[in-house]
C-alpha cells in the first residue's frame, strides 16, 4: 500500500514536470523564432537598402540571413507543433521528409558558406590585389549558387532513403535517423559536416598566422603632400610626391616623373594597395565571420556528439535533458548570427544607426571602406 501511494503521489509531480518542460520549450522556441525573423530580416533589409554595404562580405551575410529567416519561418514552427502534441508528429510521412530535407539543407548551407567566406577572408588579407580584382558581384553570386548546389547534393539523397528522414520522438523533430554503425548510412553526412567545420577553422588559423608573421609590415599609409611647383628635396622625394599625387592628395600640376604617363582614375577601380583603414576593416569583417563560425561550432557540437554516440556506441541511451538541450542549441543558431554580426562589426552598427535613426539617438561617423 505504501508503494502504491508513493506511486500515486509521483504521478502529479511527473505531470507538472512535463507541463513545465513543454511550456519552457514552447517559450524558448517562440523567442528563437521571433529573434530569428526580426534580427535576420532587419539585417537583410539593411544590406539591401544601404549601397555602401554592397560588397562581397555582405552579400554572403545577406545569403546567410535569408537562410536563417527561412529556417525560422518554415522548420521551427513544426517543432513547436510537435511539442504541443506531446512529442508526436501529426503530419504525413512526405511532409516529415520535406521538413527534414529543409533542416539538413540549411545546416549544410551554413557550413559550406562559412567555409567559402573563410577562404575569401584569407584572400582579402594575404592576396589583396587578386581579391580586389576578382571578388565582384558576379563572383559572389557564383559562389553562393555553388554553396546552394553542394547543400542540395548533401540533403537530397535521404529523400530516396539513402540515409533516412523520419520523426525522432526524443528530439521532437524530423531529421536524420542515426542508427548503430552496422546498420547506419548517415555516417558520411556527419563526417562531411565535421570536416567542413574543421577545415573552416584551419583556414582562419592560417590567416591568423599570416597576420602574425607580417605584424611588423604595416599597410601603406599615404601621407598628404601639397606643393604648387613640385619642388621636393631629399632621397625619394620626387617618387613620394608622385605617389601622393596619384592617390589624390597632391594639388597643382602633374609632377615631372608622371608627365606623359596615363593617370589612373580616382573612382577606386584601379586602386590595389591595402591601406591602413581598409586593413582594419578587413580584420573586423574577418573577426565577425570567425565569431559566427565559432558560434556554429559551439552550438552544434553537443548535437554532433550525440549523433556520433548513437552511431558508434551500440544501445547508447543519452539523457533526455542533454539531448533536448543539444537540439535546442542548434535552433538558437538561427537567431544568433545577426546579434554576433552587430556586436563584432562596427560598420554594421554605424549603418544601422544611419538607416534606422529611431533605433539609437547618437550617431558616429562611418569609417571609410574602399578598395585601393
Amino acid at each position: 500500500m505504501a508503494n502504491t501511494s508513493e506511486f500515486g503521489e509521483s504521478l502529479p509531480s511527473l505531470q507538472n514536470y512535463a507541463i513545465t518542460a513543454s511550456a519552457l520549450k514552447l517559450a524558448s522556441l517562440g523567442l528563437i523564432i521571433c529573434v530569428g525573423l526580426a534580427g535576420n530580416g532587419a539585417l537583410s533589409l539593411l544590406v539591401l537598402k544601404d549601397t555602401t554595404l554592397h560588397k562581397a562580405p555582405y552579400y554572403f551575410l545577406l545569403d546567410l540571413c535569408l537562410a536563417d529567416v527561412l529556417r525560422s519561418a518554415v522548420c521551427l514552427p513544426f517543432v513547436m507543433a510537435s511539442v504541443q502534441r506531446g512529442s508526436s508528429w501529426a503530419g504525413s510521412v512526405l511532409c516529415c521528409k520535406l521538413v527534414a530535407f529543409l533542416s539538413v539543407l540549411f545546416c549544410f548551407h551554413v557550413a559550406f558558406l562559412l567555409f567559402c567566406v573563410s577562404v575569401t577572408r584569407y584572400m582579402a588579407i594575404a592576396h589583396h590585389r587578386f581579391y580586389s580584382k576578382r571578388m565582384t558581384l558576379c563572383t559572389s553570386l557564383a559562389m553562393i549558387c555553388a554553396v546552394w548546389t553542394l547543400s542540395l547534393a548533401m540533403a537530397f539523397p535521404p529523400v530516396f532513403d539513402v540515409g533516412t528522414y523520419k520523426f525522432i520522438r526524443e528530439e521532437e523533430q524530423c531529421i536524420f535517423e542515426h542508427r548503430y554503425i552496422k546498420a547506419n548510412d548517415t555516417l558520411g553526412f556527419m563526417l562531411m559536416l565535421a570536416v567542413i567545420v574543421s577545415t573552416t577553422h584551419v583556414v582562419y588559423m592560417k590567416m591568423l598566422c599570416f597576420v602574425y608573421d607580417h605584424r611588423k609590415m604595416k599597410p601603406a599609409q599615404l601621407v598628404p603632400a601639397i606643393s604648387q611647383n613640385w619642388t621636393f628635396h631629399g632621397p625619394g622625394a620626387t617618387g613620394q610626391a608622385a605617389a601622393n599625387w596619384i592617390a589624390g592628395f597632391g594639388r597643382g600640376p602633374i609632377p615631372p616623373t608622371l608627365v606623359g604617363i596615363r593617370q589612373a582614375s580616382h573612382n577606386g577601380a584601379a586602386r590595389r594597395l591595402l591601406v591602413f583603414d581598409e586593413f582594419k576593416m578587413e580584420k573586423r569583417i574577418g573577426k565577425m565571420y570567425y565569431m559566427i563560425t565559432l558560434s556554429f561550432l559551439v552550438l552544434w557540437a553537443p548535437y554532433l556528439i550525440a549523433c556520433y554516440t548513437r552511431i558508434f556506441v551500440k544501445g547508447a541511451a543519452l539523457p533526455q535533458v542533454y539531448l533536448t538541450a543539444a537540439v535546442w542549441m542548434t535552433f538558437v543558431q538561427a537567431g544568433a548570427n545577426p546579434i554576433i554580426s552587430l556586436l563584432f562589426n562596427k560598420e554594421l552598427r554605424v549603418r544601422l544607426r544611419a538607416c534606422f535613426p529611431w533605433c539609437l539617438q547618437t550617431q558616429t561617423p562611418m569609417e571609410p571602406y574602399c578598395v585601393i
